[in-house]
């Protein structure tokens, strides 16, 4: 096993409580309780270097360390779908993850098991599984970015950890909307912050108003930019869970879009900034799309 993330509880913490109780999401890679479950009835979870338990109690400044598997996974796990790789070199990799797949999780159709067919087995001593450092919602498309090698896998997750990591998503929202402004909202019980620019704006008879919005959030809560978005009036297009009721546009998915990601290459230092190509039907909306962006 090799370790591919690292937290420190805070030392102001209050009150202790159960390993299985740890906040969905503190690691990427475990999105929910039952994830949770999964890993430690693995054994892939240690507090302060001894396995974790379901029922170890954690305290202030406590160290949760997540472990990977060493082996790649084996074939009966992969499936066959092919992912636009935007940048991979033998340490990491940005694919253009596609609407409608989860990105990992418990079922057998997810990007991570998709990746080892899709990317090039890194030569160095600490390659690993291929793995997702962060997580995008089952309906939006854009950049994400893949791990390869264990040391990388914590550097990357350190970088998105301190916010070095700048992000980029479009989205197409509803309503009449301001130009620009800060969106600030609570979610999951954390602070939550995000810019926003409206690039265009286009008369919709049934919206009233189509916005063609760029996003930089600062924080990465779980659908955070949809429920900020839907706190100030002006939900995402094609948003199920958020929408105004009798405004949800259905058939055409959520209309949110992960354009770019940009870092520092933590073995070679080089600036990384890549775009993924958006989806056609952002361009049917705004076709000169290109212009704006």
């Amino acid at each position: 096993m090799v370790k591919i993330g690292t937290h420190q509880v805070s030392e102001n913490l209050q009150k202790s409580f159960r390993l299985c109780d740890l906040v969905p999401g503190t690691f990427p890679t475990i999105p929910s309780k039952k994830a949770m479950k999964n890993s430690l009835k693995k054994g892939l979870i240690q507090v302060n270097g001894k396995r974790g338990y379901s029922g170890s109690f954690i305290n202030a400044g406590d160290v949760i360390d997540l472990f990977q598997d060493t082996a790649v996974k084996e074939k009966n796990t992969s499936i066959d779908l092919e992912l636009e790789v935007l940048f991979e070199d033998d340490f990491l990799a940005i694919i253009n993850k596609p609407a409608g797949v989860e990105v990992s999780g418990n079922k057998k159709w997810t990007i991570k098991n998709a990746l080892v067919s899709n990317l090039k087995q890194s030569i160095e001593k600490d390659a690993v599984a291929p793995l997702p450092i962060h997580r995008l919602d089952y309906p939006t498309s854009g950049a994400l970015l893949i791990g390869k090698t264990a040391s990388t896998i914590v550097s990357l997750n350190s970088l998105f950890e301190n916010r070095n990591v700048a992000k980029t998503y479009l989205a197409v929202t509803i309503g009449k909307m301001e130009k620009h402004g800060i969106l600030t909202s609570q979610v999951d019980g954390k602070d939550s912050e995000a810019t926003f620019k409206v690039l265009k704006s286009v008369e919709s008879p049934r919206f009233e108003f189509l916005n063609l919005v760029k996003l930089t959030p600062k924080t990465g809560r779980k659908h955070q930019l949809r429920i900020q978005l839907a706190a100030i009036g002006n939900p995402i297009l094609g948003d199920a869970l958020y929408g105004k009721e009798n405004l949800i546009l259905k058939g055409k998915g959520l209309y949110l879009h992960a354009l770019s990601l940009q870092f520092l290459h933590p073995k070679t230092s080089e600036t990384i900034f890549e775009k993924a190509p958006f989806q056609k039907k952002f361009k049917k909306l705004f076709p000169e799309i290109e212009n704006y962006i």
